[in-house]
């Protein structure tokens, strides 16, 4: 059975009036040399019974390590894409105001993996190790494939 996530896009307007996402590097040596197709919108798995939206809220806390600014106005359903492994991921957007996070400052929560593969060794990595506010373009062709649509329905909504 295909799991589900639950994200969260945080959007910003640069200085110039353009939008900006913010994306995650997903971490651990699978990903560590890898850019096309390694980044994420900060999202995770749903706890039993817990509702989309706040499991999207708790997993982009918990990525970046950061508390998450206050909503100015409700999130943006962004509604589901699948991922190529079957996995549903359902997403919100919110906008982060001025000046916005300090990005040194992320730490984001570890998970345990098994590395190398099948050997039974087991290391911990960090869920995301980098974060980076990317234009709709560079985001689009960064991201896990099937998020890019998550990417459009952002400018969609906020008719850009």
């Amino acid at each position: 059975m295909a799991t589900t996530s639950a994200g969260l896009l945080l959007y910003r307007t640069s200085d110039g009036g353009g939008l900006e996402v913010l994306l995650g590097h997903m971490g651990g040596p699978f990903w560590a040399r890898k850019d096309e197709g390694a980044w994420t919108v900060l999202k995770g798995e749903l706890e039993p019974d817990e509702e989309p939206h706040a499991a999207a809220l708790r997993e982009a806390a918990e990525e970046l390590g950061l508390p998450l600014p206050a909503p100015s106005s409700p999130d943006v359903d962004l509604g589901e894409v699948r991922q190529r492994s079957g996995k549903r991921v359902l997403a919100w957007a919110r906008e982060w105001p001025p000046p916005g996070p300090d990005l040194d400052q992320v730490r984001s929560n570890t998970v345990e993996i098994e590395w190398p593969p099948r050997s039974g060794k087991r290391i911990e990595v960090p869920e995301i190790d980098r974060v980076a506010w990317l234009s709709p373009d560079d985001a689009r062709r960064l991201v896990v494939s099937a998020q890019a649509a998550l990417v459009d329905r952002l400018e969609s909504a906020l008719g850009r």
